[in-house]
């Protein structure tokens, strides 16, 4: 499955996408991991840590073959444009890290092609923190968390900031009431998808009214029964 090729202005200018429905596994130049991901996290440091740990063994083969994990297939796609909230962190000029949450409804965070998402940037208090940062170090990272079904996804990307009004078009959230100022655009470096251990299952109150309804419509058509015997209830 492949899909259609898209266009839209960045910077005044316009580049043209193509979004396939799995990973990408094409091989980059200078590369020494296979998995974008950890060629990126797994340090030397990190390494002789697992070395020392006994699990760099089993680290050892993201090594080597095609590139992989640095494409959004069909599945991160998904998964990214069904959050209705992500946690984003960034470096600023102290050297100090910066995570802040993000939320919307679900459906704000768009995946635009397989390298490439984006979301508005809703008016909030203003203290443009993780703007700032951005503006003197593009690089991020991103997790996208499903609490009921302990599912995490780890990114790392570099963004964009832009008020380009042909963007703010696209990344537009019909029908919610807070102001876009601007939008973020993020270029995929690499992810990871993490083990369900140690995320405590929590519910949205949405998905709590949908689970419930069956019970809720069972309890009213018992009050209805009740109420039409004979003296009521």
């Amino acid at each position: 499955m492949t899909f259609a090729w898209r266009a839209f202005r960045l910077g005044g200018g316009a580049r043209m996408f193509r979004r396939t429905a799995t990973a990408g596994t094409v091989a980059r130049k200078g590369r020494t991991m296979a998995h974008a991901f950890a060629e990126i996290v797994f340090t030397p440091r990190v390494k002789a840590l697992q070395a020392e740990d006994g699990s760099r063994a089993s680290y050892a083969r993201f090594e080597g073959g095609p590139a992989h994990h640095d494409r959004l297939g069909a599945r991160e796609a998904r998964f990214i444009e069904e959050r209705d909230s992500f946690y984003l962190a960034t470096v600023g000029e102290t050297g100090w890290p910066y995570i802040q949450h993000r939320g919307g409804p679900a459906g704000f965070i768009r995946a635009l092609d397989e390298e490439t998402f984006g979301f508005a940037d809703f008016r909030g208090n203003r203290q443009h923190v993780s703007e700032g940062n951005l503006a003197g170090d593009g690089r991020a990272a991103f997790f996208f968390m499903d609490y009921a079904n302990q599912t995490r996804l780890k990114l790392l990307g570099r963004v964009e900031v832009t008020t380009d009004p042909a963007v703010l078009e696209r990344l537009s959230v019909p029908g919610y009431p807070a102001k876009v100022e601007r939008a973020f655009l993020v270029r995929v470096a690499g992810f990871d998808w993490n083990c369900p251990q140690h995320i405590t299952p929590r519910f949205t109150l949405e998905e709590v009214q949908q689970a419930t309804a069956p019970l809720r419509a069972r309890v009213a058509e018992l009050e209805a029964r009740l109420a039409a015997r004979p003296g009521g209830a």
